[in-house]
């Protein structure tokens, strides 16, 4: 029998016995060669209890708990980076967003960073006003919460015509790949349940809440779920409860994470507004009063609200030199094109207005008759287009004399053709073009003759109005088309080809005419419709395409249909043309929006086509007019946001329809359209008390500070590149470097020791392609060259960090010693990582702590970053393939004469005082608060719904004593009622006590190393380069008055060892500098770099300044401010691994000089 020891508490073991290394925690002998222990994951900190015989045992390796200082220093160093890049978001607080590709502005920031990822679990109504990008702000969360592993399942509910946008922009921008899921794609896979299936979907509203469809939706539980146009889901009152809104109650209890998103979350209701929330959460506004509270105290646990007042740039250089920051959004100038028809156009109008009137008027006598209902809603479709252009209308009246014509043989069944089923005209209003196209083909089949006769006078009629209609194109003297000529004339189009304009319609068929039009008159001109897929920026007839072609200039005019209204943004022009005016106001507001958003820097000049002498057009025209008025009263953007809750999409046709069925006379047509069209429905609705939430003004200062700390901090592709460059030689990965471009590789095929982690019950990302293309690690780079984008959050990355991470286990384990020219004396780094959870074991904080041990047995904390600046103390040989050689031991660590310091116990009592609970006091400070507010509202509403039905049980009680009939069965209903309210308020303060209970878990010292005094420290070559403290301290006093006097806020930082000594912010520009101070005694003399120096110098050239001043001895002087010192040759001291600079060096040309400071005045000021 072989001999192996036991295994010990603290050990770590491997093998395939595990799917990760475990850490011992327990271990009790279990008779003879046999043992229980207690294990627990050091990757998911999941305990598993075996039992495991000898044969089991001599299958693992064991890592010992005791460091012998004699490891790998590089792989070591290389594997507590990448733990830390594991925990980034920890020290960036916009991780999320240095690896997406956007440029997030203040208001976003906020309420991603402040609000959202402040709560323990997220269930938000983000309610800003409308071009907010809400999409940015919601792909933020999404990627955050990917990166703390808390969102694998995710789920996005919007109307139908927003699928695209959304799919679009969130691969763009996060790389986050989303399926759109239809009702085809469902009725495809019949007996799947395609909402298990996939991950990550996109569906719309109006699928969702079908009732075929909720039953596979109540399956599937999701991390969380992201509602678009939200509002769309409020209830009228309790016992009236649409279908959307039931969809929504069945997405709060099966999503862990809600986010409701609206520009209009309220119709100025409480009682609704309340119900709304209830979406969120059932408990804390289940009551009108918790609304009302949260007004006066002006505090909302769910809810947050910014005018477009609110919404500003980030301070921008002027050219006089101040910084101002801009508001986002531009005006918006709308006018009105009046046109008058007269002559055949004006006959055609009247006769084609006859026509429809008859047609109308013979539907509305028979009812609620299917067939009539759809004729009637067919004959509105044709005003429409007649309005839209003449030949529109003609090819729809060509298109049903020949439908009607081809059905004209089977004249019976023709009569009672069947129907499509007509939707309601919210859905209707929402259908993606191409489907509504489809449906309004249908209707042109569809006739209320009775006979043969009857089609063919029809047929005949319309055949005449079509004849009519191409006699008015031929002439080519369309009022419209007229005025359209003459307006882009006087707007200077034919003049300036430069010029960009987009032209909106609601018809395809408008939008050809229009395109052939243009082209005529020597324009270049692009074209978007529904019948386009959306394709991709290069391939050509999509609607990327289209759009790209727009924004470089290869079109003029873009000509495009309601599929542009949504989805497509298009700050490049500033001027659109509504060639025709939707009968549905929203979408006028939606047509702005594609051109009036964030990123438009001027003010959007808006033309409305109205002909004045028909009723169509006068009515549109009045309607215009009077929401105009509204809006320059309430001087209220706003008024265009909520027209929808004071018009509803399908009141102007519904109006119209009764007018054209002969239900409403002339007079009585305005009246009806605009009876609630005033400036007191709309300011209720703009101004009412809930508004008293909404947020006026950023606080911008507070944002620029923290964006500074953020760029700080923030993990840059530098960093990356040489992570992966490094890591590659552990795995193997034959990295192939791109010539003349930075920070990119080809990788390769993808090993199969990286693919393996996607079987990793852990692993939330995509699966690892078999090849990747050309990769680089920074953004810009990645976007010009269309290269892969690699970091963090990429497969390949998370690959590369988890198999790196647990090559270096063993190292970790065993230790390693460095050299460090700082050091007089031996010292011991212990690193320790540490994670605060809450009662419900969610994982609130995780942070790496680094402790310095000194043999005199003080402690101290330090940067773990430290470790950059200590030389390996002996170098490794040449690594084979997918080993790491055993490095030969530093002088004394081999021998008896090993450093006192190693034989130190790890003093956890020092470490818990000094480092792990200010942690977890800071984190509970930051979560209590929030908590408290929530808590608040959940009492304030259950016990305010309790006494409610103490009153229900009084009264029914009285009723029972009285003999009433029914009030057993009330008393009854109501006890249930009041005992479930207890429960649910005991539940909830349960769960709630649990987020408030926090812990110190998983703390655990994961690497140690010991720090030698560099041999070559006191060699002569080295000693005169290294600085003297008491010069050092005089050059950084001179700088930090300098940056004081420049109005700049200034941080000492040089004890942290982050590889400058100074942090300076000018709050007014966000400016942030990372100063390296370096002083000399005299006028001349060499000025040292260290290796994590050199290192941050060269990753943060763009923030990183060199800051030298002399004659420190004497009359200290400040040299002039030099950035990105990294480009200067520095010279290697090859024994030490540090760098040096002549002063003389700093007097040649330099690429980026700030105006030279007072030489030497400033600092006898100081003196």
């Amino acid at each position: 029998m072989s001999e192996f020891p036991p295994p010990r508490e603290g050990q770590i073991l491997t093998g395939p016995l595990f799917s990760e290394p475990m850490r011992v925690e327990t271990v009790r002998e279990n008779g003879l060669e046999s043992w229980v222990l207690g294990l627990v994951g050091t990757r998911t900190e999941q305990f598993r209890k075996v039992t495991l015989a000898r044969q089991d045992l001599e299958t693992l390796v064991v890592l010992d708990s005791q460091p012998t200082y004699d490891g790998d220093g590089q792989l070591l160093r290389l594997g507590l980076q990448a733990y830390v890049l594991g925990i980034a978001y920890e020290f960036d607080p916009y991780f999320g967003l240095s690896i997406s590709r956007v440029d997030p502005l203040p208001h976003q920031l906020e309420a991603v960073y402040d609000y959202l990822l402040k709560l323990a679990r997220v269930r938000f109504l983000l309610a800003d006003d409308a071009g907010a990008g809400k999409t940015i702000m919601a792909g933020l969360l999404i990627r955050e919460l990917e990166l703390r592993g808390l969102a694998e399942r995710i789920l996005i509910v919007c109307p139908a015509n927003l699928l695209f946008q959304w799919q679009r922009e969130l691969k763009e921008k996060f790389d986050a790949k989303f399926l759109v899921l239809k009702g085809s794609d469902i009725r495809d896979q019949f007996g799947v349940n395609q909402w298990l299936e996939q991950k990550r979907v996109i569906t719309s509203l109006d699928l969702a809440k079908r009732k075929e469809i909720l039953p596979g939706l109540r399956q599937v539980h999701w991390d969380l779920t992201i509602v678009d146009e939200a509002h769309r889901m409020s209830a009228a009152d309790e016992s009236h409860k649409s279908l959307r809104y039931k969809l929504g109650e069945l997405l709060r209890d099966t999503s862990d994470h809600i986010l409701l998103l609206t520009a209009t979350p309220h119709k100025g209701d409480p009682l609704n507004f309340s119900l709304f929330l209830q979406l969120l959460d059932a408990d804390a506004y289940a009551d009108v009063r918790s609304i009302r509270e949260a007004m006066e105290r002006r505090r909302a646990p769910f809810y947050l609200r910014r005018t477009k007042e609110a919404m500003v740039y980030f301070p921008e250089r002027r050219p006089d030199g101040t910084w101002v920051a801009e508001k986002i959004f531009t005006k918006r100038i709308p006018h009105t094109v009046e046109f008058h028809i007269d002559g055949a156009e004006f006959d055609l109008y009247c006769d084609i207005t006859r026509f429809v009137k008859q047609q109308s008027a013979k539907a509305a006598a028979q009812g609620d008759d299917p067939r009539a209902r759809a004729v009637g809603f067919l004959m509105s479709l044709y005003q429409r287009r007649l309005a839209s252009s003449t030949y529109a209308m003609r090819h729809s009246l060509e298109k049903r004399a020949k439908r009607l014509e081809d059905g004209l043989k089977r004249a019976q069944e023709l009569a009672q053709a069947a129907p499509p089923d007509i939707p309601d005209p919210e859905e209707l209003e929402e259908m993606e073009e191409a489907e509504r196209e489809r449906f309004e083909a249908q209707l042109e089949a569809i006739t209320l003759a009775g006979n043969a006769q009857q089609i063919r006078e029809e047929i005949q009629e319309l055949r005449q109005l079509a004849k009519q209609a191409q006699r008015i194109e031929d002439s080519d003297a369309e009022a419209k088309l007229t005025k359209l000529k003459a307006l882009l004339q006087q707007e200077g189009f034919f003049d300036q080809p430069e010029k960009r304009l987009i032209i909106f319609t609601e018809f395809k068929d408008t939008l050809d005419y229009l395109v052939g039009k243009l082209k005529a008159w020597g324009f270049r001109v692009g074209c978007i419709h529904g019948g386009m897929k959306p394709g991709s920026r290069d391939e050509k007839g999509t609607r990327l395409f289209a759009e790209q072609q727009f924004r470089e200039g290869a079109i003029q005019i873009l000509v495009a249909t309601e599929a542009a209204g949504e989805g497509i943004n298009l700050q490049v022009c500033n001027i659109l043309f509504n060639y025709d005016i939707p009968w549905n106001p929203n979408r006028l507001e939606q047509r702005m929006g594609r051109i009036h958003r964030y990123g438009q820097r001027k003010d959007c000049l808006i033309f409305n086509f109205v002909a004045t002498n028909t009723i169509e057009g006068r009515v549109l025209q009045r309607l215009l007019h009077k929401l105009q008025e509204i809006r320059d009263a309430l001087d209220d953007d706003a008024v265009f946001n909520v027209v929808g809750e004071v018009l509803p999409a399908a009141q102007v046709e519904r109006i119209l329809r009764d007018y054209y069925a002969g239900r409403l006379g002339d007079a009585d047509l305005e009246d009806k359209l605009l009876r609630h069209v005033d400036e007191r429905e709309f300011r209720r609705i703009c101004q009412n008390a809930l508004e008293g939430l909404a947020s006026k003004k950023l606080n911008l200062e507070m944002l620029i500070e923290r964006r500074a700390r953020a760029q700080e901090r923030r993990v840059v592709p530098e960093t990356i590149a040489r992570f992966i460059q490094e890591a590659a030689e552990f795995i193997p990965l034959p990295l192939k470097h791109v010539p003349n471009l930075p920070h990119t590789f080809d990788p390769g095929r993808t090993p199969a020791v990286l693919r393996r982690y996607e079987s990793d019950p852990s692993w939330k990302l995509p699966a690892l392609v078999e090849k990747y293309p050309r990769c680089s690690t920074d953004r810009e780079i990645a976007e010009t060259h269309h290269l892969e984008w690699v970091t963090p959050g990429h497969p390949l990355f998370e690959a590369i960090r988890r198999h790196t991470y647990e090559k270096a286990l063993p190292i970790l384990a065993k230790g390693a010693t460095f050299y460090s020219l700082q050091h007089e004396e031996p010292a011991r780094l212990d690193f320790y990582r540490a994670r605060v959870v809450d009662g419900l074991g969610h994982v609130i904080h995780e942070r790496l702590f680094a402790a310095e041990i000194r043999e005199s047995g003080d402690m101290r904390l330090v940067e773990p970053s430290v470790l950059g600046n200590f030389v390996l103390a002996s170098m490794p040989q040449t690594r084979q393939a997918n080993t790491a050689a055993a490095p030969c031991p530093p002088a004394g660590i081999a021998t008896n004469t090993a450093p006192a310091v190693i034989a130190h116990p790890e003093n956890t009592a020092w470490l818990h005082e000094h480092a792990l609970m200010p942690f977890l006091e800071e984190t509970r400070k930051d979560r209590l608060a929030e908590l408290e507010r929530i808590a608040e509202h959940v009492e304030l509403s259950l016990t305010e719904l309790l006494q409610r039905v103490d009153e229900e049980i009084g009264r029914a009680q009285e009723a029972v004593e009285r003999g009433e009939q029914g009030a057993e069965g009330r008393l009854a209903q109501a006890e249930t009622r009041h005992a479930e309210l207890l429960q649910r308020r005991e539940r909830r303060r349960r769960e709630l006590s649990q987020q408030r209970a926090l812990s110190l878990q998983a703390v655990e010292r994961i690497a140690s190393v010991l720090v030698l005094p560099h041999p070559e420290r006191e060699a002569p070559e080295v000693q005169r380069l290294q600085p003297k403290p008491e010069t050092e301290a005089i050059a950084m006093r001179v700088v930090m008055d300098y940056e004081h006097s420049q109005g700049r806020q200034v941080y000492d930082v040089h004890e942290k060892n982050l590889g400058y000594d100074l942090t300076s912010l000018d709050l007014n520009s966000g400016e942030l500098r990372l100063i390296e101070v370096k002083g000399l005694a005299e006028a001349t003399g060499t000025i040292l770099l260290t290796p994590n120096e050199r290192r941050v110098a060269e990753d943060r050239r763009d923030c990183y300044w060199l800051y030298v001043v002399t004659n420190c001895a004497t009359n200290p002087q400040l040299q002039e401010p030099i950035k990105d010192p990294a480009r200067l040759e520095w010279h290697e001291v090859t024994k030490v691994a540090h760098y040096y600079l002549s002063v003389d060096a700093l007097t040649q040309p330099m690429q980026v000089r700030e105006k030279a400071p007072p030489y030497g005045s400033l600092s006898k000021e100081a003196e």
